[in-house]
């Protein structure tokens, strides 16, 4: 009798594994239907600056990390050692079959182009630079509202009449950051100083805080005594100059405001995080918009910083006025200077 029962449960066993084996061929399968709702897989290409920068890359990479953990994407990221390793990383993720690859700064247009000109099915995503294609996601902001709001605080707290802009590369992006910052200040008070200096004209005027600190302390000898610094990791030099100094920063791109508390008036915020975040949201959801998307304050894609770190630093009057500007520039009351649209 146990024969029997054995050699049945055999029989039972084998006809079970026949069943649950056979559809592993079929493509209508459990198996294959899960096998296809494959993982969104997200490759991010920062420039070299790196993800640790305490700036834009940075925030790129708060924004993209948010997604990881909050959308279950895959999420690689990659940071190049020089502007030649950007094109094969971003070919690298198209071959792969990554469903979104988003590249990091205007540095890398060049390779984008020629990348989504190879793989026209796979998409992409830059940020702050325009790149018409059809598989591409330009993701821009308007700086100049933001640095407006900084101009205007920076005109509020000077005792000197005196403040300062050290731009990183000499572009019409950073130029752009200029002109609102000094007309923001300007409509505070219409007789302040503005001195204005870049680090250099190449992208390695990005990573140069000797160049910056050196900027600084001479702006500093002319009686400036607040110094925007829209220079990515180069921001680190004018944040030393300032440190001994009775005098203010202005950060830049994500909240620097904790890098030297109590010294950083506010810092301009360029929500790139909420780009990089939204846009992967958007493509894992099958809403990839291609062409050029802007964040602005009007959808807080800018900002200014205020957090326990400069609190004692801004008066509630200064608050105030920065709070009716800021909605006075979303409703077209004023009109910020465009760099952008002055060079046309």
């Amino acid at each position: 009798m146990k024969k029997i029962l054995s050699i049945g449960f055999m029989l039972i066993t084998a006809s079970l594994y026949g069943c649950t084996k056979q559809p592993t061929t079929d493509p209508t399968s459990e198996q294959n239907q899960a096998a296809a709702a494959k993982t969104f897989k997200v490759g991010v290409i920062f420039d070299k600056a790196g993800k640790d920068d305490k700036s834009f890359n940075n925030s790129a990479f708060v924004g993209a990390t948010k997604a990881e953990k909050e959308l279950g994407i895959e999420l690689k990221t990659v940071e190049p050692s020089d502007d030649n390793a950007y094109e094969p990383a971003m070919d690298q993720f198209a071959s792969r079959n990554y469903d979104l690859i988003i590249a990091i700064g205007f540095i890398q247009e060049e390779a984008l182009k020629k990348v989504a000109a190879r793989y026209p099915n796979s998409k992409f995503a830059i940020v702050d630079s325009i790149v018409d294609l059809p598989n591409i996601s330009s993701l821009m902001f308007e700086e100049h509202e933001g640095s407006y709001l900084a101009g205007m605080m920076a005109a509020m707290k000077t005792k000197s009449n005196v403040i300062g802009f050290v731009g990183g590369m000499d572009i019409p992006l950073i130029r752009r950051f200029a002109l609102g910052y000094k007309s923001g200040a300007q409509a505070v008070n219409p007789k302040i100083t503005v001195k204005e200096n870049y680090i250099g004209i190449t992208v390695d005027a990005f990573n140069d805080p000797t160049k910056a600190k050196e900027l600084a302390n001479a702006q500093i000898s002319q009686k400036a005594d607040v110094i925007f610094a829209a220079a990515g990791p180069s921001g680190m030099g004018v944040y030393d100059a300032i440190e001994k100094a009775e005098i203010f920063a202005i950060g830049v791109d994500s909240n620097q405001n904790w890098i030297k508390p109590g010294k950083i008036l506010t810092s301009m915020l360029k929500r790139v995080d909420v780009a990089v975040y939204d846009t992967i949201k958007e493509a894992k959801e099958g809403q990839f918009k291609p062409g050029t998307r802007r964040f602005s304050l009007k959808d807080q894609g800018i900002d200014v910083a205020m957090d326990e770190h400069n609190k004692d630093l801004i008066t509630p009057e200064m608050l105030s006025k920065v709070e009716q500007a800021k909605q006075d520039i979303i409703a077209g009351k004023i009109q910020v200077p465009d760099y952008y649209k002055m060079k046309k």
